[in-house]
């Protein structure tokens, strides 16, 4: 029987992605078991203390085990942390160095939305792709640049490392596991059990995009307010360039350092974020839109959506505006 463990952290606010992994392997492993007699994996919770609080102490996790008494794994869950997550890190030291020795072992890893944090920190996520809660990415590639962050992955697999997008996306992390380690009969099972969507990719529809500006740059800063302040025009990224005393390389150099992006990029996500919430809340048509955020070419704007959002501007709109769907009948 191969082994599970689930990490129980120190000083952590959340306890869903611990219950939630827990609940569905063991309902994988019940359903296993009904059908072939066996079960594959033995469950366990584990960390550095008996009991672990969680939100002020109102819920309190008792592990199985010590981490310390735990010589070798084969499937290690990392859930969420909170978002202070240097202390989250620094109250952790014993568990990061064990997931590492683990790893090295032969022991695969999968996150869970901020957890990501931790598993970098074992430093075995360097060179390879990352997912995490698009909220927090800015900072994770601030913490972690050897990393190959994918914000827009709801899901990523390799070398044995899992990571998954953010909040409750960790439920489709937790059935693309089942499926990898099961089969797929028990991961349609559990996903119509827990009704979980199956074989999701992306978590690109919801993420808000708010501009990258946790940097030190006063040039770059500038030149963001610039686009976000001309969102309804089409912008010339050679004449934006021009408004600074630097060459155009050496301004995409630093945009791109400082944001992530290149400007043109930048510039896409700005107009796409005012498309999207006119799209949520307005009862402006999709063409009216499109020239709201300077677009003139409908089927350039929904290309760029579609790439940016993973729905087409109708579906988009479809999707979350309510008003929008009543009018149609």
């Amino acid at each position: 029987m191969k082994h599970l463990t689930i990490i129980v952290p120190n000083g952590q606010n959340n306890l869903s992605s611990i219950v939630g992994s827990y609940k569905i392997f063991k309902k994988a492993n019940a359903y296993l078991e009904h059908t072939t007699g066996e079960e594959l994996f033995k469950i366990e919770l584990a960390g550095l203390c008996e009991t672990v609080d969680f939100y002020d102490g109102f819920f309190t996790v008792k592990p199985h085990k010590n981490i310390e008494n735990l010589e070798r794994t084969d499937l290690i869950i990392i859930p969420s942390l909170n978002h202070n997550y240097q202390t989250a890190l620094e109250g952790n030291k014993p568990i990061i160095q064990w997931i590492a020795k683990q790893y090295k072992q032969g022991a695969e890893v999968a996150s869970i939305c901020t957890g990501a944090f931790l598993l970098a920190s074992t430093g075995i996520l360097d060179g390879k792709s990352c997912s995490t809660n698009w909220a927090v990415a800015d900072n994770f590639r601030s913490m972690f640049p050897k990393v190959n962050l994918q914000i827009d992955k709801l899901i990523t697999d390799q070398s044995g490392i899992y990571t998954n997008g953010g909040a409750y996306s960790f439920l489709n992390l937790i059935i693309y596991l089942i499926e990898k380690y099961y089969n797929r009969e028990t991961a349609v099972y559990c996903s119509k059990i827990f009704q979980i969507e199956i074989d999701r990719q992306s978590q690109s529809t919801f993420m808000i995009f708010k501009g990258q500006k946790s940097h030190e740059d006063d040039m770059v800063l500038q030149a963001q307010e610039y686009i976000e302040s001309q969102v309804h025009q089409k912008i010339s990224i050679e004449h934006l360039s021009s408004k600074f005393p630097v060459g155009r390389r050496n301004f995409d150099r630093r945009f791109i350092k400082a944001t992530g992006n290149t400007p043109f990029e930048y510039s896409q996500r700005v107009k796409m974020e005012m498309a999207k919430k006119a799209l949520e809340t307005s009862r402006k048509t999709i063409n009216e839109v499109i020239y709201d955020v300077g677009y003139s070419d409908v089927k350039a704007f929904r290309n760029v959506f579609i790439k940016i959002t993973g729905l087409s501007p109708l579906a988009y709109k479809t999707k979350y505006n309510k008003e929008a769907i009543i009018s149609r009948f």
